[in-house]
């Protein structure tokens, strides 16, 4: 059977993704096992950030002048003070290191933040689903298994330096993956009358101070 020769031909590339640390700021980890050596390939891993976790590009464009990673953002500029429900989805092109270990094997991290969500109704925690990425490989000499690997309908930079689109490949073989989920903490709706409240009192409350400490001690001409 041919579809059992290609599967026997080509192992199947493997990605896994770890959100680490905890609370609203994380580290974003990918890892990758190919199915075939990519001697002399670049390897990097495109996935989608939902409206509710972003990448912050001054805090990126730090880290790539250290040499501490390297990415790509699409779009390059983002609000990262706009709350999740009136933010937008982002691409992150992640492009991976060899891991010294494995011949196979490639990983980057990068850092990553959540966004504050509206309050929610009998619960505490909002759920961001991070989905897996997509593998991808461009090679220059060209030797890549036809029947394990086709060109990627992705518009993807060279490199986080040369942003120039490059012909990228693709397997066609679906990676093993769980997607990671990101419980956000969000505030109870049922709050909210008690909140507005306090916040106006004690926002009355400081004008006030403000206001007497001004009359009693200012100098009016």
């Amino acid at each position: 059977c041919v579809t059992s020769d290609v599967q026997a031909a080509c192992r199947d590339t493997t990605v896994t993704q770890e959100l680490l640390k905890e609370g609203f700021h994380r580290d974003l980890l990918v890892k990758v096992e190919l199915g075939e050596d990519a001697e002399g390939c670049a390897v990097a891993a495109r996935t989608r950030l939902p409206s509710g976790i972003y990448v912050d590009p001054y805090e990126l464009a730090m880290l790539q002048q250290q040499n501490l990673t390297k990415a790509v953002l699409i779009p390059a500029v983002t609000d990262v003070e706009a709350p999740e429900y009136l933010a937008r989805a982002l691409v992150l092109v992640l492009y991976l290191d060899a891991d010294p270990r494995c011949s196979r094997c490639f990983r980057a991290a990068v850092p990553v933040h959540a966004r504050y969500h509206r309050p929610a109704e009998g619960t505490h925690q909002a759920l961001v689903v991070l989905e897996s990425p997509e593998v991808l490989l461009c090679c220059c000499h060209g030797h890549l298994a036809a029947e394990c690997w086709e060109p990627a309908e992705v518009g993807a930079p060279c490199s986080a330096e040369n942003v120039g689109p490059c012909q990228w490949h693709s397997t066609t073989h679906r990676p093993a993956w769980e997607e990671s989920m990101l419980e956000v903490p969000v505030g109870l709706r049922e709050h909210s009358s008690l909140v507005c409240a306090l916040t106006l009192l004690t926002t009355l409350l400081c004008a006030s101070l403000i206001l007497a400490a001004t009359c009693r001690h200012g100098h009016f001409s």
